[in-house]
């Protein structure tokens, strides 16, 4: 019989208003754990309780919540990812994003299970977060700084403490829609906009101290143990040790999910030069987050000439975006505009999403700026249009709102070349190869995403994988041009995906290599006094997929915003096959494309149990003890 919930579990909630400068301070109920973990789980539950809907993004009534994952402060691996909660100032709807770090395990080892921020300083401040407890600090001397500066200073203030931070850069100061929040030296919570809320609230940084880890029962500490082994022997997980996330690039260009040319291509002619291979030349040091043995971070340096810079990264998503999709080959550009983006405080993503898409409107002759050679691949280019979104000037104050804003800007058929789902820039996948991935692009609650159902099964094949953890699917599931299975592999990541995200735990131990399955999690929460089978944990992923859902349905979003722009539903996707380009499709060949997303999306909802409409019915709201008129509860 499990014993009751260890009280070192992160409890604490801090309320704090920034106009007013008070904070209050409240415990976690044991329901709310239970029901939704921490991290995410949390985060959407506060959300709703806010009634984001009501509330404009950037309103000083806008709350904006950051909470750790439940196992953050513990030795479980890989645990220690934060999450930013927050209703997106460039999608208007349900918006978050995390990051690794060690910002997370600083703060629930204090005890913290979430800071919920509202009000709008007069001044710039930032919070130094020590103790359990939250001050508020004039910000005026970092105000201005990118992110580079803003935390060397910060950090010098504490001396040798190993403190964490959190900050913006100028985008996010000049709310830039498509800002995000740096952690702990170029760990990015990237998408949605969440420098924008933090600029809209004069809010600079956070600075975390330390705190003291809790002991835990030694039942746990044996199972986290065992789990870091299953993590060191996994196939996957040594690729990502040796290369980084970079290692995909090749493998990607090989099947046609390199997205190229903003989405229009699935590979590069020359992918010798953008592979993991091309950038190792310019790596100084790996760097892994708090309690991970997998070290995929890398700090890369170009010690000389016009691109010298030194900066985390860069990763496969913002290799592909600002290379291949911009039709970039510059590894050294590629590494200085990565380096921007993190100093700028911006979005990879969606920098390379706007950019690419202006790009193609110049060779469309829909755009042109004489202050900006928009020629595919100009380094140059890529290089002054970053400057000029972070800074807010010329044709950055149009591609900074975004491709969906920038697009109706321009008019004309420009919509149609703007590669976003629900106002988020859609990230480095091809839907036609990768087709449970864009099936999941057009489900998303925050918008075109990877990370929020993660379905790589189909991808990488693994036959053991699947007969473990979807032996029902099979053999469909292991064949990525059937659809038949795209919607069952897809709900089960996306509730795996959000039982990680609730914990804090990285995904590159979960859904991306399945070296942690969820009967190790159940029975680590088990050992912490939280029983919870296996199918208990993910009711839990499930319950958090709904709220969310639930809160855009009260944004006002329906089954019209689950699609994909038509270049992924029209055009079949060219191929070269032996070093020659296939322009249409063969007997034996047939170039990928999406058959019938109508057809997958029907199924989607109907085993979410959803309406046609894309809301979920009075009987799942129940189900999963939500309430239909309040919420989570």
């Amino acid at each position: 019989m499990a014993s009751s919930p260890t009280p070192a579990l992160p409890s604490s909630i801090l309320e704090v208003d920034l106009e007013t400068g008070i904070t209050t301070q409240s415990v976690l109920s044991v329901e709310d754990r239970m029901m939704y973990l921490g991290g995410r789980g949390l985060a959407a539950r506060f959300l709703a309780d806010a009634r984001i809907w009501q509330i404009e993004p950037q309103s000083s009534a806008a709350p904006l919540v950051i909470t750790p994952g439940l196992l953050s402060a513990t030795p479980w691996p890989s645990s220690s990812r934060v999450h930013f909660g927050f209703r997106s100032p460039l999608t208007g709807i349900y918006g978050y994003s995390n990051a690794g770090g060690s910002f997370a395990h600083r703060l629930a080892a204090q005890g913290i299970a979430a800071l919920l921020i509202t009000g709008r300083a007069a001044n710039p401040v930032y919070l130094r977060v020590e103790n359990g407890s939250v001050e508020l600090r004039d910000a005026e001397f970092i105000w201005g700084s990118d992110t580079d500066e803003t935390e060397a200073r910060l950090l010098d203030r504490v001396g040798p403490v190993p403190a964490s931070v959190a900050c913006i850069g100028p985008a996010g100061e000049r709310e830039v829609p498509i800002a995000g929040i740096l952690v702990d030296g170029g760990r990015a919570a990237a998408r949605c906009g969440g420098g924008a809320i933090f600029g809209g609230k004069r809010l600079k940084a956070i600075l975390v101290a330390p705190g003291d880890s809790p002991p835990w029962p030694n039942h746990f500490v044996s199972l986290a143990s065992a789990a870091h082994q299953q993590v060191a022997r996994n196939p996957g997980v040594s690729s990502l040790a040796e290369w980084g996330t970079p290692y995909l690039v090749a493998i990607k260009n090989v099947v046609g999910d390199l997205p190229t040319k903003n989405h229009r291509l699935g590979q590069v002619p020359f992918v010798g030069q953008v592979d993991a291979s091309a950038f190792e030349p310019f790596r100084a040091h790996t760097k892994g987050c708090h309690g991970c043995s997998i070290h995929c971070g890398r700090i890369s340096e170009v010690p000389s000439g016009p691109h010298q810079c030194r900066s985390a990264g860069p990763e496969y998503e913002s290799i592909d975006a600002l290379g291949p999709n911009c039709f970039c080959s510059d590894t050294e550009a590629i590494t200085h505009a990565n380096a921007r983006c993190n100093q700028l405080g911006l979005d990879t993503i969606s920098v390379g999403g706007v950019i690419a898409f202006a790009m193609e409107c110049h060779e469309r002759g829909l755009l042109n700026d004489p202050s900006v050679d928009l020629t595919w691949g100009n380094p140059a280019a890529i290089l002054e249009l970053i400057e000029q979104i972070g800074m807010q000037r010329g044709l950055g104050t149009i591609l900074g709102r975004g491709t969906r804003q920038a697009a109706q800007q321009l008019g004309g058929d420009a919509h149609s070349l703007a590669m976003h789902v629900k106002g988020l820039e859609i990230p480095c996948q091809e839907p036609r190869v990768a087709k449970a991935f864009g099936l999941g692009h057009a489900t998303s609650n925050r918008g075109a995403d990877h990370l929020y159902g993660l379905p790589t099964i189909e991808l990488a094949n693994s036959e053991p994988v699947a007969r473990q953890i979807v032996p029902d699917l099979l053999p469909s599931v292991l064949d990525p041009w059937d659809e038949s299975s795209k919607p069952a592999l897809l709900k089960f990541s996306e509730e795996y995906c959000a039982v990680s995200d609730a914990l804090g735990i990285c995904k590159f131990t979960t859904t991306e290599t399945y070296a942690v399955v969820p009967t190790d999690i159940a029975s680590a929460l088990t050992a912490l006094g939280l029983p919870l089978s296996a199918s208990a944990l993910l009711v839990i992923g499930e319950r958090i997929v709904n709220l969310e859902r639930w809160i855009n349905v009260k944004h006002g979003l329906s089954s019209a915003d689950d699609t994909l722009p038509r270049r992924f539903l029209d055009e079949p996707l060219p191929l070269h096959r032996a070093g020659q380009l296939t322009q249409g499709p063969t007997a034996s060949q047939p170039l990928p494309r999406i058959h019938d997303l109508p057809d997958m999306m029907n199924r989607y909802y109907k085993l979410r149990g959803w309406s046609r409409d894309g809301v979920p019915t009075a009987k799942t709201l129940t189900r999963l003890q939500l309430s239909q008129e309040r919420g989570p509860r």
